[in-house]
């Protein structure tokens, strides 16, 4: 059955055992990162494994916001245009420990070890952006909601949202609470103490981790429930930008020195939208039909399941599915073919050679042995996919949300031009295409 493959968000759960063996017997794996760097060697791929830096003319900033400590409340990164000169500190990719232990329970690997692996592969690795760095104000950025993937959390896509905000945009990666991510958490309070004078001192974390599958459960309900949720906090994370962009205060519940009030006014409300990888593109896709704010939605190598009947023609704006070569099969792709029927423009493309996991940060880390063993690099290069996919997206962003920018030059890629990409799909679908909905 296809569903399996859905269930691995990395694809490397072998890559993890083996990488394991590596460590723990002194055979030396050219895996990930950091430390793969130094036992290679060489400055040139220690260069070459690292999440790439925005092209944009925009320097990128990065916070993290927390709003009401329950459950119920919004938590995201936040990536954006930044002051120069604000900050010096590289934005940690994966900030605690205890999302090393969720990857580890999502892979099915014992969480000392995978713990363990984590830490010594990927614990030094930051992303291009500058920790806590000053807003830049003075002008009005479009703004984009992020969805992670199956099995993912709010920074391991980070070099598509630095390239976003590089090229001049607010984008908001929403760490959803629906037991879909691999860890996130919230604060829940302590017993009141007479003691304690301070509030926040009566907090402690609680930590939510990947629900499975149970033996036996059918994958659809938990699935569309999931999805609802998602979507809520999706919108949710919108409401409160917007509440932050009107000058309403922001408390959050992270310690960070971040001055929110340099957003008011700097967030162009006619100009908003949505994306998400895999599971995230479902929500994307959910979140359309449900919120008229949102001008327009890109749906990376979408995972269709958690979507029911009812959506495909209640989503109204353009759309735009940006698929891989390996992932994809025919089934899935006739779900996106459905949406087509509502007359609103939809445009599909493949990148050659890429893979499910040519979209989250990990592909960047993994050397060309153990990622293509493991599936997470494929036959492109994977800067050249990620280059295809967020210029193919920043054109169809123009197009759709009317920015007077020069992101029309990448026209070409929407319409499946160019020597890595196809109009369409690479599968071969049933001649039956799907009837018009009513």
């Amino acid at each position: 059955m296809r569903s399996s493959k859905f269930h691995l968000l990395f694809h490397f759960h072998y890559w993890l055992l083996w990488t394991s063996i590596g460590k723990l017997g002194e055979i030396k794996l050219a895996g990930l990162s950091v430390n793969a760097q130094k036992e290679m060697g060489s400055m040139s791929s220690a260069k070459f494994y690292s999440i790439p830096e925005g092209k944009g003319p925009y320097s990128v900033g990065c916070t993290d916001l927390m709003t009401d400590h329950t459950i119920q409340g919004s938590f995201f990164r936040l990536y954006y245009p930044s002051q120069n000169g604000t900050s010096c500190e590289e934005t940690k990719w994966i900030p605690r420990k205890e999302y090393y232990r969720g990857l580890s329970d999502f892979l099915n690997v014992y969480r000392m070890l995978g713990e363990t692996v984590f830490q010594y592969y990927v614990g030094s690795v930051t992303c291009p952006a500058k920790w806590n760095a000053a807003f830049k104000p003075g002008e009005k950025y479009p703004l984009i909601i992020f969805s992670h993937g199956l099995g993912a959390f709010r920074t391991i896509y980070s070099a598509i949202c630095i390239e976003m905000a590089s090229r001049g945009f607010i984008v908001a990666a929403v760490e959803h609470r629906d037991k879909s991510s691999s860890a996130t958490y919230y604060y829940k309070e302590n017993p009141v103490s007479e003691a304690r004078e301070e509030v926040t001192e009566n907090w402690e974390e609680e930590w939510i981790y990947y629900r499975k599958l149970r033996q036996g459960e059918q994958e659809f309900p938990l699935r569309h429930q999931q999805l609802q949720q998602r979507t809520e906090e999706s919108i949710k994370a919108l409401d409160l930008i917007l509440d932050i962009n009107s000058g309403k205060h922001v408390v959050n519940v992270l310690p960070l020195n971040f001055d929110w009030t340099l957003l008011k006014g700097s967030i162009d409300s006619d100009r908003i939208a949505v994306m998400g990888h895999s599971f995230g593109a479902a929500t994307a896709i959910e979140t359309l039909s449900k919120e008229a704010r949102f001008k327009c939605g890109i749906a990376l190598d979408a995972w269709m399941l958690p979507l029911d009947d009812q959506v495909y023609s209640r989503v109204h704006q353009p759309l735009l599915f940006i698929n891989s070569e390996k992932f994809q099969w025919a089934s899935n792709v006739l779900k996106m073919k459905k949406l087509y029927s509502t007359g609103t423009e939809r445009k599909m493309i493949t990148i050659k050679g890429s893979v499910h996991q040519s979209f989250p940060d990990f592909t960047f880390l993994a050397g060309t042995f153990v990622g293509k063993i493991f599936k997470l690099k494929g036959e492109i290069d994977p800067n050249i996919a990620i280059d295809i996919s967020n210029k193919a997206s920043l054109a169809f962003l123009q197009k759709h949300l009317g920015l007077e920018k020069d992101f029309d030059q990448w026209d070409a890629l929407v319409d499946g031009e160019g020597h890595n990409v196809i109009l369409g799909t690479n599968i071969d679908l049933p001649s039956t295409q799907p009837e018009p909905l009513e």
